[in-house]
C-alpha cells in the first residue's frame, strides 16, 4: 500500500478511480500498452488487467487530474513507480516525411 493511503483513500478518489477503470474498460493495461513501462528501468510481467490507476506523470505534478491517469494491472504500477523519478524515453517517428 502507497504511504499516501495509510489512512485509506478517500471518497473523492474512489469515484475518481471508478471514472477512470470505466473509461479505460476494454483497453488493457493501458499503462503497458501507451509505453509507460518502457520509461522505468528493469523488467516485468505485464497480466493486461485493469487493476489500479496509473498517475502518468505522478501525483505531486498533476494531482488526481483524470487527464493524466490511465488503467494499469499492478504490476506494471508498482514497475512504474513514480514516473517523475524516469527520465522520458527518446522520440520515436511515427511516419516518414
Amino acid at each position: 500500500m502507497s504511504k499516501n493511503w495509510a489512512g485509506g483513500s478517500t471518497r473523492r478518489w474512489r469515484t475518481i478511480r471508478a471514472n477512470v477503470l470505466l473509461r479505460d474498460k476494454g483497453k488493457g493495461c493501458r499503462a503497458h500498452r501507451d509505453g509507460w513501462c518502457d520509461r522505468a528501468p528493469g523488467d516485468h510481467t505485464c497480466t493486461d488487467t485493469q487493476d489500479v490507476v496509473h498517475h502518468t506523470r505522478g501525483k505531486a505534478v498533476t494531482g488526481d487530474d483524470p487527464r493524466y491517469l490511465v488503467a494499469a494491472c499492478e504490476a506494471c504500477n508498482g514497475h512504474i513507480g513514480d514516473p517523475t523519478q524516469h527520465e522520458d524515453p527518446p522520440n520515436k517517428a511515427v511516419t516518414k516525411w
